[in-house]
């Protein structure tokens, strides 16, 4: 037979100490972020800040065109195809004797008045899309189906289609834009709301009383949006390459207002004879296109944690 051992008789002390009550979590709310400002780390490293640097370079020579630029985008002088260094023309003269400093930095200018316009309007379609979507299984089959239509046509045959029937100018490079990131958005958002809806704080929120709004409002699109400012500095890289291709074609801006696909397009029978006429508007996509890149990346490793 076993005997059991002596228990120690307890503390008077511990019995009068007061128990702590424990911490219980309003299971209505959604899981909030670990840091205020999460994206921050995230621009913080050395390749968001070397974008940064890019992107913000670019966009200040575009803001201070007329303040840099020595001379007005269509002003042509004696010299054609002067080359770089040229007192007056530090990048040198075009075919038709305008400089090329000035059409480089007023092109980034008209550039980036499209792309500001196109990606904001092509995302809050998108969103829009999403939220009718999410409302009902039979608005969702319509919206699936719109997508469907938009991403069957290429984007250089969609650029045609539009252009054939607006003709070329700013609106239909913005409309070409907007179309083309409306299912990236769209699809996104639906897929952050169907991923959200199915979590525990939504149940929990919903058996609290919440109506479906509400909960879509407060709780689910706030954690289902993150992607989307990922997708915004992707869009903004697909964006200077539509409207470079456009204007490269001639179906974009109309001449002879300068854009950075138009200088690049005007450049090409000149390739051997004068580069330097190319070297503007390459390098200045290059810069862009890159720096928006960095900033992709880096924000995408912010969300995927």
């Amino acid at each position: 037979m076993t005997s059991t051992p002596d228990l120690a008789p307890a503390d008077p002390a511990t019995l009068r100490k007061p128990v702590r009550a424990l911490r219980v979590t309003n299971p209505r709310k959604a899981p909030r972020k670990t840091s205020r400002h999460p994206y921050r780390a995230a621009l913080s490293t050395t390749r968001a800040r070397i974008g940064l640097v890019l992107v913000g370079a670019v966009v200040l020579a575009g803001l201070l065109a007329p303040v840099l630029a020595g001379h007005g985008p269509t002003d042509q002088s004696g010299l054609s195809l002067a080359p770089v260094g040229t007192p007056g023309h530090p990048l040198g003269t075009d075919d038709l004797g305008r400089d090329l400093l000035s059409r480089v930095l007023y092109g980034i200018r008209a550039d980036l008045g499209i792309i500001a316009i196109a990606v904001p309007v092509g995302a809050a379609l998108g969103c829009l899309f999403a939220l009718a979507a999410a409302a009902h299984p039979v608005l969702d089959t319509l919206v699936q189906r719109i997508f469907d239509l938009i991403l069957a046509f290429p984007g250089l045959i969609l650029a045609l289609a539009v252009t054939a029937i607006l003709g070329p100018g700013r609106l239909p490079v913005v409309l070409v834009i907007a179309l083309a990131e409306i299912p990236a958005f769209g699809r996104l958002l639906r897929g952050g709301i169907l991923v959200q809806r199915e979590r525990e704080y939504v149940t929990a929120a919903r058996v609290g009383g919440s109506s479906g709004p509400r909960v879509l409002v407060r709780h689910i699109l706030p954690n289902a949006a993150d992607p989307l400012i990922v997708q915004v500095a992707v869009s903004l890289t697909v964006a200077v390459f539509i409207e470079g291709a456009m204007s490269f074609l001639g179906v974009g801006v109309r001449p002879p207002e300068p854009t950075l696909g138009s200088v690049l397009s005007q450049s090409m029978p000149y390739l051997a004879q004068a580069p330097n006429f190319a070297a503007g508007p390459l390098i200045t996509v290059t810069a862009l296109v890159l720096g928006l890149s960095l900033i992709a990346e880096a924000l995408n490793r912010e969300v995927r944690r």
